[in-house]
């Protein structure tokens, strides 16, 4: 297939516009910041939707059903538990103030479970993907080549560098709020280790995806206030 461009739009482009999203939606008056909700699901999927029609994200391929899927979702539970663990188990650790937590009601009490269904759509599938695509398929190969002149998709998925590895893992760690990089610093490690484990970018998205659908089922079931981890 013949390459288009340099190859970095797929990547670049829903992964920008997730970020300018949230930019607006925080200088948005109260009023109409919880509209964003579903704009920040819908733009940046139908992005990548068109990036797979176009077959420029050819790493998503050859990702088949089987057992090994079951790793990658007890990955992503362990990655929840490591996630949310230290907060419940240590109450001194900083955490988000209650302003910033998910208001479930935002849209209206009519449509709670509603709203929970689109953060849910946001947080356990467009974030995996839009994340993981730019992070450990664009940018933990960009950086082995950006000096060089050359092409990131000429390097194999899943390749080992002690720059790409320390480069994106201190990149996924600091793209989080201050208060979370106790807990996004192993993540990011545990996520780079297993992209070279099971050497598909499939699995990591999967692993993601996993550990961000237990966090929201663990906050939308815990009888306690946990909103700010959504």
């Amino acid at each position: 297939m013949q390459r288009r461009g340099h190859g970095w739009w797929p990547y670049l482009a829903p992964y920008g516009i997730f970020l300018i999203l949230v930019e607006v939606e925080r200088r948005l008056p109260e009023s109409v910041a919880p509209w964003m909700l579903p704009v920040k699901a819908a733009v940046p999927g139908a992005l990548l939707v068109y990036f797979v029609l176009r077959g420029d994200l050819a790493e998503l391929r050859g990702y088949r059903p089987g057992w090994r899927v079951l790793l990658d979702v007890l990955a992503g539970v362990l990655i929840a538990a490591l996630w949310v663990g230290p907060f419940l188990v240590f109450d001194s650790l900083p955490r988000g103030a209650e302003a910033d937590a998910f208001d479930p009601d935002q849209l209206g009490e009519s449509v709670r479970q509603q709203t929970l269904a689109l953060r849910l759509l946001g947080f356990a599938v467009v974030t995996p993907l839009v994340e993981e695509l730019f992070v450990r398929s664009f940018l933990i190969r960009l950086v082995d080549v950006v000096d060089k002149g050359g092409d990131f998709r000429d390097l194999p998925i899943a390749r080992f560098s002690w720059r790409s590895f320390l480069v994106t893992s201190a990149w996924f760690t600091f793209t989080h709020v201050s208060w979370e990089w106790i807990v996004a610093a192993p993540t990011g490690v545990f996520l780079n280790l297993w992209l070279y484990r099971r050497r598909h970018i499939g699995a990591v998205i999967v692993a993601h995806a996993a550990a961000n659908a237990a966090i929201w089922l663990l906050v939308v079931l815990s009888p306690g206030d946990l909103w700010i981890f959504l």
